[in-house]
């Protein structure tokens, strides 16, 4: 998620205070990825100084507009044009962790996997809930709701994941053998201090 074009894409709707660019972000993505203060006036300063956007007026209570420049308005324009790409190596926390416990002895992959289960459940029935309450006719709330769709569909995709590693654990129980470290050592490495 791009934190850098959703806040340009704000400030195309009209010059913006740090936190009222915050309060922006909660209500168009249903609030569901929170940004601290620190991290939107950090995004602020690099857009200024890539001439995306450009600081304007102080108002009484001292907050400084920033205002999108045409750079920004174009930069904005091709990233809503564009589909988002997923690299062929993301990064999957849980995939990686699954694999690693899969190949260390003594690991009881079995009760990872229930335990992860029970989370993933727990995630994706809380999702549901909160898709479930919400009234799609207000903007805020549609957000909030296509937000929640997609992550209760990463959800359900997960749980099917977990079921897919228990029917291949199932089908290889020789699992058990677990890696051993690789005897043949990389070329390079942190050399030893010298006494």
């Amino acid at each position: 998620m791009s934190v850098r074009q959703s806040l340009l894409a704000i400030l195309d709707q009209g010059p913006c205070y740090g936190y009222q660019l915050r309060a922006e972000f909660a209500r168009r993505t249903g609030s569901s990825w929170p940004l601290n203060v620190g991290q939107i006036y950090n995004t602020l300063d690099r857009l200024e100084r890539d001439g995306l956007v450009a600081k304007g007026e102080i108002d009484a209570e001292g907050h400084v507009y920033y205002r999108i420049t045409d750079a920004g308005s174009t930069e904005v324009a091709a990233w809503l044009a564009a589909p988002v790409e997923r690299g062929p190596a993301s990064r999957n926390e849980l995939a990686v962790k699954v694999a690693v416990a899969a190949t260390l002895p003594g690991v009881d992959l079995g009760a990872l996997l229930q335990e992860q289960r029970r989370a993933s459940l727990a995630r994706h029935d809380a999702l549901i809930r909160t898709t479930d309450a919400a009234s799609p006719g207000e903007p805020e709330e549609l957000a909030r709701a296509i937000v929640a769709d997609a992550m209760i569909l990463h959800a359900q995709a997960e749980l099917r994941w977990l079921d897919l590693v228990e029917e291949r654990l199932a089908r290889h129980p020789e699992r058990a053998i677990a890696l051993e470290l690789a005897t043949d050592r990389p070329k390079r490495g942190r050399p030893a201090r010298a006494a």
